[in-house]
């Protein structure tokens, strides 16, 4: 096993601002249970995105416009929401930029020590996002700026963004489509929440997408990737591997109807280390995005670290 670079910040828990909201505080610690029990890992305290690092994949009137929630919440002590399923509070534009901030030290991190994978396990999710409005419990697109950070440094031309979150990253997507140095492979459920990456509708060239649908489990997905989306992945050849880590296509996951296993994140994980170490010296680096059942959460990022970290 290889040592795994661990970011995250404890902020990233204030974010509460619905009470019984799924893609609540107790899912960041699910996930540090499981990756607590590898064997050999760093764990870095997570920095808060710049304004100029969030300001390369959204437009300033949206970033200003959470700053000025930002204080609103502060002052009144209330919740304001963004969209039916997306609020903020007290402590949640904050967790935001720690997320999106924790995403970008985790690229900076494998650029200087290619050998050793990084995760940041951090909330918000991010990569329903788009440049200008939060959407799917999303407020700032942290892959999406972990992708600009890695492309603003000259050893890196062209990304890779591997999403295996039971939601389509719609944010993600259109930020990005049309873009030659950055390609986007996504599986999930369809039909789905947000309704987007039918394969279908080719969206551009930089963009596949692999729609699995409700009920499928491991050899669908395992299927999706090798006879989809591993091909294109392998063809760009990219200096960095990005992912985008929701666990919600588990079996136990209350929000979709996937039936994936813990294996199965270990294996995606190992495979796209693989092809990290292929065409990209080894750098991979993930970002937590969904997974909303908390026992599912701490054994399926287990298995995905171990993918990551497995020697082969």
């Amino acid at each position: 096993m290889t040592e795994l670079l661990l970011i995250s910040h404890p902020d990233c828990a204030l974010h509460n601002p619905v009470p019984g909201h799924p893609e609540q505080p107790r899912r960041l610690q699910a996930v540090l249970d499981g990756l607590n029990q590898l064997d050999r890992f760093e764990a870095v305290t997570a920095m808060a995105a710049t304004r100029e690092q969030l300001l390369r994949v959204h437009q300033p009137a949206y970033v200003d416009q959470l700053d000025r929630i930002d204080r609103q919440v502060r002052d009144r002590r209330e919740t304001i929401s963004l969209d039916a399923d997306t609020h903020a509070a007290v402590g949640s534009v904050q967790a935001a930029r720690l997320a999106a901030g924790a995403a970008c030290q985790a690229v900076e991190g494998c650029i200087e020590r290619p050998e050793h994978p990084a995760f940041a396990v951090v909330r918000p999710p991010g990569h329903h996002a788009e440049s200008g409005r939060a959407m799917g419990f999303c407020l700032f697109n942290s892959i999406a700026a972990a992708a600009e950070q890695a492309l603003a440094n000259p050893a890196i031309r062209k990304v890779a963004i591997c999403d295996f979150d039971v939601h389509h990253g719609n944010g993600t997507e259109a930020i990005f489509a049309g873009r030659r140095d950055v390609l986007f492979a996504s599986s999930h459920q369809l039909p789905l929440y947000p309704g987007t990456g039918d394969p279908a509708q080719k969206v551009a060239s930089n963009i596949f997408n692999a729609g699995l649908p409700p009920g499928s489990g491991s050899d669908e997905f395992r299927t999706a990737w090798q006879a989809r989306l591993f091909d294109p992945i392998d063809r760009f050849a990219p200096d960095l591997i990005l992912v985008s880590a929701g666990f919600d296509a588990h079996w136990r996951d209350p929000l979709a109807q996937l039936n994936l296993k813990d294996e199965d994140f270990f294996w995606i994980g190992h495979q796209l280390k693989v092809l990290a170490d292929t065409h990209a010296g080894g750098r991979i680096a993930a970002s937590l995005e969904g997974g909303y059942d908390l026992h599912a959460l701490t054994e399926s990022a287990l298995a995905f670290a171990e993918g990551l970290t497995l020697a082969h």
